[in-house]
């Protein structure tokens, strides 16, 4: 069963639940299991905080672009910030490193979502902003 949603919202932590209950509500028609809707649900929550405190440097006013497909095999989503850009993809992703150690972050974001994920791609742009894609098998 085909279905597509794209959808624009601002860059407002109390936003992350909100989507996060969107896609929820959005995958019940595949019958997910418990363990896949918490592990979508966990990767998007790590994707939308990623452009809020790291993009956006937690500005309020900035919009997040998303776009999630569900067919019969998986689940794409695109999550899209045009925020500073990441100067250096491959160092973000490694494990434990954070540009924002001053706010106690983990630097285990990428790490989770690559877990969770079966396929995960960065792309930034410094000064232009960073798209995330990932899939999940169903």
């Amino acid at each position: 069963m085909y279905n597509e949603m794209s959808l624009r919202f601002i860059s407002k932590r109390n936003n992350i639940i909100i989507v996060r209950n969107m896609v929820g509500a959005m995958l019940v028609d595949h019958n997910p299991t418990l363990t896949f809707l918490n592990e979508m649900k966990t990767i998007l929550s790590e994707a939308i905080t990623n452009c809020i405190v790291h993009g956006y440097q937690n500005q309020e006013d900035k919009y997040i672009d998303m776009k999630i497909v569900l067919d019969d095999t998986k689940v794409s989503v695109s999550i899209e910030d045009y925020g500073v850009g990441i100067e250096d993809v491959h160092q973000a992703r490694e494990p434990l490193f954070t540009t924002k150690q001053e706010e106690e972050r983990s630097g285990l974001g990428f790490t989770i979502m690559e877990m969770f994920s079966d396929y995960m791609e960065v792309e930034s742009t410094v000064g232009k902003g960073t798209r995330l894609y990932f899939e999940k098998n169903w």
